[in-house]
């Protein structure tokens, strides 16, 4: 026989079904095109089960009456995550609207109604009636890692049911909502997004929605954000329940300001900032527990609050109507105050 090249072992183990080939060895032996074509087909089975679920959300502003249709050209994008009707979007896609539509593929357009909105996480949840209704399945982004395919939909500039593909890129971002509040449990891709893809969904590889994508950084390329479906599905319920998404109310405004070293060492405290009292309002639980202008607050409940996004992550619905230790520094007198928040 005519020499011939070594039989390479990583075929030979696909073949004998070795089961000591290692995963360097396999994907050797697989072709880049097989690669290729797995990773085509996961983005398009995504693409064709969630399209239906889809739409374009179509919104008027305007005061006109006679106006029934709401401006031609998508100003965002929503998904139905129910089969009776209830779609998920952005809040800044539908705030202030006096008309909505949902414009699916295929042409069907159906008018919707707001059910609630929370600014502070940009979501917004909408009612488009009780008929059937293909809808998406609501993953886990608690589970998500770093590299795993990440698939958008959406109507990015006004070109309808738009499907762009990547990776997740990083978790556990935040990002600054239009209320000013922190939106905690970001999540990082680098699938394309452009304006009108706000309230579309971000999927995994099993059309499962991970995310709700909310924003770009304009100029940047490789840089998009959703808000993580387990914020949103906490959002769901406090609108299903509530209207509104409730939040505790203290009553104040402060900054974050580093803490005196000779301050902290004397009380012997570890954090380095506090949340300084800028201005307390009238009336409000802060001026009954009596906070005043120039306390530094240190913590709630023994949580120590370092900043003021601390604070606000610290006043959600469960101390509503709650008596709450307020731990603070008058001067260099470290003092604690009995505050009671209420709704707001």
């Amino acid at each position: 026989m005519g020499d011939h090249a070594p039989f390479p072992r990583s075929l030979y183990t696909l073949i004998s079904g070795d089961a000591e080939a290692s995963d360097a060895e396999v994907q050797a032996a697989t072709p880049d095109a097989e690669l290729l074509d797995s990773y085509s087909r996961t983005v398009a089975t995504v693409a064709r089960t969630a399209a239906p679920a889809v739409a374009a959300i179509l919104v008027r502003r305007s005061r006109d009456p006679s106006r029934r249709r709401p401006r031609e050209g998508g100003s965002g994008s929503g998904f139905a995550f129910t089969p009776d009707g209830y779609l998920l979007t952005n809040s800044h896609v539908v705030h202030g609207a006096s008309a909505i539509h949902a414009l699916f593929s295929g042409g069907r357009e159906i008018e919707a109604d707001l059910i609630g909105e929370d600014p502070s996480t940009d979501l917004a949840v909408l009612r488009i009636g009780a008929n059937p209704q293909p809808h998406l399945q609501l993953g886990n982004s608690e589970r998500l890692v770093p590299g795993q395919i990440a698939v958008a939909i959406g109507n990015p500039l006004g070109f309808q049911f738009t499907v762009t593909a990547g990776v997740v890129s990083a978790l556990g971002r935040t990002m600054r909502a239009a209320s000013g509040r922190l939106i905690d449990g970001i999540v990082q891709t680098d699938a394309a997004l452009n304006p009108g893809n706000s309230g579309g969904p971000l999927l995994d590889s099993a059309s499962r929605v991970i995310g709700v994508n909310t924003a770009i950084i304009a100029g940047a390329n490789g840089l998009s954000f959703a808000v993580g479906i387990n914020t949103a599905k906490w959002v769901i319920g406090e609108l299903f329940r509530h209207g509104r998404v409730r939040r505790a109310y203290l009553g104040i405004s402060g900054a974050t300001e580093p803490l005196p070293r000779a301050i902290a060492r004397a009380h012997s405290l570890s954090q380095q900032t506090a949340v300084r009292v800028l201005a307390v309002e009238p009336e409000s639980p802060a001026e009954r527990a009596g906070l005043e202008p120039g306390d530094r607050l240190l913590a709630v409940d023994n949580e120590a609050i370092t900043t003021t996004d601390d604070l606000q992550r610290t006043l959600d619905a469960s101390r509503i109507g709650r008596d709450c230790m307020l731990q603070m520094l008058r001067g260099t007198t470290r003092r604690s105050l009995v505050a009671r928040p209420v709704e707001v």
